[in-house]
């Protein structure tokens, strides 16, 4: 069972209730009911009071939705469980008491959603109480209807945000379901997963395979349509706009050229920022390769399922109406800050400053010297190359693991070259090696104990070559000492403890192998005398 961080699993959807409401003074729970509400009800006499929810784990949804424009309550479930009954209705007596307009209840098309809210409206109607209810599928994934219906996914944010700020505006009940109702059937939402989540104290809902994804899952855990290997951002970007706009698809988005949308790039709760930001790039390319305008667009995590490592894509087909609906202010605090612009590949970027007049221009040696410098460099880079995977197993021990994975880049980008060139007179150090490169003859490290282990291997290797300075000394017995000198350096670090770099963290205990970069110096040494 996955390890999660709560105080207890039957306790974990009121404790994190409980801590939004702590940390938004905006905010204030109901007495005996996993509700929270807006703590300024009397704001909402005489206008329309809007309330949602669902099952809890698709933080920030729904409570973070709460705020002046949006929402005024949500009823929370347990994880992945609809609300009860009892609370629903206590939501909307909280509301209509308060002096609101009617009330309307925005609801996900799941079945017990759609059961336990319908059974609170009709007795809130026997109540006498002026209460509809609009209910939300968004799901582009299944190519057949099913009879049950879309289900509802991210895009049931969207509709809080058009419900919110017609309600701000003081439109009425009927009003508001007519619009709201309108732009859910103008909307398509898919997922892409790349692991399960797990519900607390439970084991994960599915498997997959390290080299697989799943394409049209639900929040919930629920395996998708189509299981598949592995695809680049772009490919999986491109698969999912095609599938979710396919006319022989039942659930698909109609969208044609010169259509405008507003975006969702939705993280599904365990996806880094680094691959949202990546997504959304290749989805705005791939909407605009079609002549889609992106009136607005969302990026981050907005309704998630848990902890699973996937996104989400939503399109809204929008007018001028339905954009000033979505720009209008709010309060919520999930809402993001939205810039008023659309979203776009071509930005203009700033030109970089041109070098100054004086500025030494370098020209590539051509001397006879200049063959062996390249083939001593061909060797330094495949060497690295080759050394990869150690280096980055050696620093997934005492770092981040990505050692390898730097010097091999620099091997495949010619930074190796430069190296070389500044070695035999190229370039200056400043432009090779930038700021840290002044830093260094001036760093008391190089000519004692270095805190950074990787110089240790450069320092000894330094030491071993002054007799180069003498007349008429021998290059490569002094090399070879200078190899021997660094190759010692480099297995002694795994007896030293770091005192700077991230290695400097670990305890030393778990320290047993030599550092990465003094290891990749020695490497380097090595093919040079070679």
């Amino acid at each position: 069972v996955p390890k999660k961080l709560v105080n207890s699993v039957s306790g974990c959807a009121d404790d994190a209730l409980a801590g939004l409401v702590a940390c938004n003074p905006g905010l204030q729970l109901l007495q005996g009911h996993r509700v929270a509400l807006r703590a300024d009800l009397v704001a909402i006499r005489g206008r329309v009071a809007l309330l949602s929810g669902g099952g809890s784990g698709h933080e920030p949804a729904h409570a973070g939705y709460i705020g002046k424009g949006m929402l005024t309550g949500v009823v929370a479930g347990a994880v992945f469980t609809s609300p009860a009954v009892g609370s629903i209705l206590a939501a909307i007596r909280a509301v209509t008491q308060a002096g609101a307009a009617g009330t309307l209840l925005i609801v996900k098309n799941y079945t017990g959603d759609r059961l336990n809210f319908g059974l609170a409206l009709e007795r809130a109607r026997a109540e006498g109480a002026d209460v509809q209810m609009v209910v939300v599928g968004d799901d582009s994934a299944f190519t057949t209807l099913k009879k049950a219906g879309r289900r509802g996914l991210c895009g049931t944010v969207l509709i809080h945000k058009v419900a919110g700020a017609l309600a701000e505006a003081g439109a009425s009940l009927n009003e508001i379901v007519e619009k709201v109702s309108a732009a859910a059937k103008a909307m398509g939402t898919l997922g892409l997963s790349l692991s399960p989540c797990s519900v607390p104290g439970s084991k994960p809902t599915f498997q997959l395979a390290d080299d697989e994804m799943e394409l049209g899952l639900g929040i919930h855990g629920e395996a998708g349509v189509r299981r598949m290997k592995m695809l680049t951002a772009d490919e999986a970007v491109e698969m999912m706009l095609t599938h979710m706009t396919d006319p022989s698809n039942a659930s698909h988005l109609p969208l044609s050229p010169g259509a405008s949308v507003v975006l969702v790039v939705n993280n599904l709760g365990g996806l880094s920022c680094l691959e949202l930001g990546i997504v959304a790039g290749a989805a705005v390319r791939c909407l605009e390769r079609r002549g889609i305008s992106i009136a607005r667009a969302l990026v981050g995590s907005f309704m998630t399922a848990l902890e699973m490592a996937g996104v989400s894509l939503t399109l809204l087909l929008v007018d001028e109406e339905l954009v000033g609906l979505i720009d209008a202010k709010t309060t919520a605090m999930a809402w993001p800050n939205l810039a008023t612009a659309p979203a776009t590949s071509q930005r203009q970027e700033l030109p970089a400053p041109k070098e100054g007049a004086g500025t030494t221009q370098h020209e590539t040696s051509s001397g006879p010297g200049a063959a062996r410098v390249q083939r001593v460099l061909e060797l330094v880079c495949s060497t690295l190359l080759a050394m990869q995977d150690r280096l980055n197993e050696l620093d997934r021990q005492a770092g981040d693991g990505d050692c390898g994975h730097t010097h091999a880049r620099a091997a495949r980008g010619g930074c190796w070259g430069m190296w070389g060139r500044e070695l035999w007179g190229g370039y200056p150090r400043d432009h090779l090696l930038g700021p840290q490169s002044r830093a260094l003859p001036a760093c008391p490290q190089l000519s004692a104990p270095s805190p950074s282990l990787q110089l240790d291997s450069l320092c000894a290797a330094a030491q071993a070559l002054h007799p180069l300075r003498s007349p008429g000394a021998d290059l490569l017995p002094v090399l070879t000492s200078a190899v021997q000198s660094a190759e010692a350096a480099a297995e002694a670090t795994k007896h030293m403890e770091a005192g700077a770099g991230r290695a400097s963290y670990i305890s030393s205990a778990r320290l047993l192998q030599p550092d990465p970069g003094a290891v990749a110096v020695a490497a380097v040494l090595r093919a040079v005398l070679e």
